[in-house]
């Protein structure tokens, strides 16, 4: 008789459609699992589930629970919610994504990315590497790798490739045999209490790798330059374009179809190696970083030159990164998930560098009210790099807490601080209306957030006809 790893329970998944839990409700149903889930709205991620035969439920209540045995929330989930509350009467297990991840991937060889930023694209691009060699990786990403037109999928290899989520603390539940921290900053403050409770999880995450594994800590960043110093093993190496970096970027060359560079390995104990002309085709030097994160990890396991240098030009990209949508009045309309002044930022010094005699326009939709309030300041200084910013309305993602200031007032910091032209929008029809009278000449169109934005920038050429 043979009996198989969770058959007899049914995972009820809360908030389903979030582009994290979508995938790995995927995985798990294809490892066997029966699975489930709720939101409260239908988007990309849940017609996605609805093709592979995911029983999905719109409107989040008790009733959805009725044969439910475990339950899976993530962050965004609040306590209030009534499934929620449902399952503490019925005394069901309440996992957090973070768990569950570290849970299905206990027993193979992980590859974890975390990080403030960059680690969904850092995600992409080792996932890219893999796919030019015989090993068959699982991937669970935080967005949709284009290659594969999904977030996940189950390899048949005993190798993982994960990011992992820090926004709730879960990230250092997942094992992991190599890991790799882009950077840390002031984010999701909403969960940690403090800046040092925030780096003291990331150094609980780099210190769980094991003595045959290795932490890659990106040494560019004045925070994770700083906690190597704490950490209490020497079992990381560093990258970056600091030249005591153990992988050290040198040499970056950028152009509209690619970014160039070269990198210097200098790691104890092993050859020294010098290799030129790797190209990725994406910009900026955030971006550069990324991919010498990635080409790390795989010459650390093994991986030959040629299969990186191939993975990395081949790179097709992940939806929502620097994506060109449409083209209007010969003006080519970009969306990106760009959601956090140092995200913007970046995007824009690459954008600069490529379009120097470009007018940039971002179209901006703020991301939760918490976050524009612990970081004003710091936003109304994200767009030097920008000519003119659109500024839509807040996406509250269920928020309901008081921005403290006028919204007007924010708009004119951003005028004052990053030196641009500004104009206020108030929904989508009147952005439409605005691009239409406006959009001419030699500009180039950024829409930037983690709310509804994409979803506007993919409806404008239909409002602007």
């Amino acid at each position: 008789m043979k009996i198989e790893l969770g058959k007899t329970e049914i995972i009820h998944f809360v908030g389903i459609g979030g582009i994290g839990m979508s995938g790995l409700s995927l995985i798990m149903q294809e490892k066997g699992f029966k699975v489930q889930g709720s939101d409260q709205y239908i988007n990309k991620n849940i017609a996605r589930l609805k093709k592979e035969n995911i029983k999905i439920f719109i409107g989040q209540k008790k009733e959805n629970l009725k044969n439910a045995t475990i339950v899976v929330i993530s962050s965004a989930i609040k306590k209030n919610n009534p499934e929620i509350i449902e399952a503490k009467k019925k005394k069901l297990p309440i996992i957090s994504r973070g768990k569950m991840l570290a849970h299905i991937v206990s027993l193979t060889k992980n590859i974890v990315i975390a990080g403030s930023h960059g680690k969904t694209t850092t995600t992409s691009l080792v996932s890219s590497i893999f796919q030019n060699t015989k090993l068959d990786p699982t991937i669970i990403n935080g967005g949709v790798i284009k290659s594969i037109n999904n977030t996940a999928r189950l390899g048949k290899s005993d190798w993982s490739i994960l990011e992992a989520d820090e926004s709730d603390g879960s990230f250092v539940h997942v094992p992991s045999t190599y890991s790799i921290i882009t950077n840390i900053d002031r984010e999701h403050m909403d969960f940690y209490d403090s800046m040092d409770q925030l780096k003291n999880s990331f150094i609980q995450f780099i210190e769980k790798v094991p003595s045959f594994g290795k932490s890659f800590v990106c040494i560019d960043d004045k925070i994770n330059h700083s906690l190597i110093k704490r950490l209490k093993s020497n079992n990381f190496y560093t990258y970056g374009t600091n030249p005591k970096s153990n992988f050290f970027i040198k040499k970056i060359n950028q152009n509209i179809k690619y970014t160039e560079f070269d990198l210097s390995t200098n790691v104890p104990n092993k050859k020294k190696l010098l290799i030129k002309n790797i190209k990725i085709p994406l910009l900026g030097i955030h971006n550069v970083r990324n991919a010498v994160a990635a080409t790390a990890v795989a010459l650390t396991i093994g991986i030959s030159v040629k299969d990186i240098k191939k993975g990395l030009l081949n790179f097709k990209g992940v939806e929502r990164r620097f994506s060109k949508i449409f083209r209007y009045n010969n003006i080519d309309f970009y969306d990106d998930y760009a959601h956090h002044p140092t995200e913007i930022k970046m995007v824009l010094d690459g954008v600069n560098k490529v379009y120097p005699n470009f007018e940039k326009v971002c179209i901006f939709q703020p991301h939760r009210i918490s976050r524009l309030k612990n970081l004003k300041k710091e936003f109304s200084f994200a767009f030097r790099n920008a000519d003119t910013v659109i500024l839509c309305p807040i996406f509250t993602a269920g928020e309901k807490i008081k921005l403290g200031f006028k919204y007007s007032s924010f708009a004119k910091e951003i005028i004052k601080n990053s030196k641009v032209k500004l104009f206020l929008v108030n929904d989508l029809k009147q952005l439409a209306i605005f691009l239409k009278k406006n959009m001419y000449g030699k500009k180039i169109v950024i829409g930037m957030g983690a709310g509804s934005i994409s979803s506007w920038i993919k409806t404008l050429p239909k409002l602007m006809k």
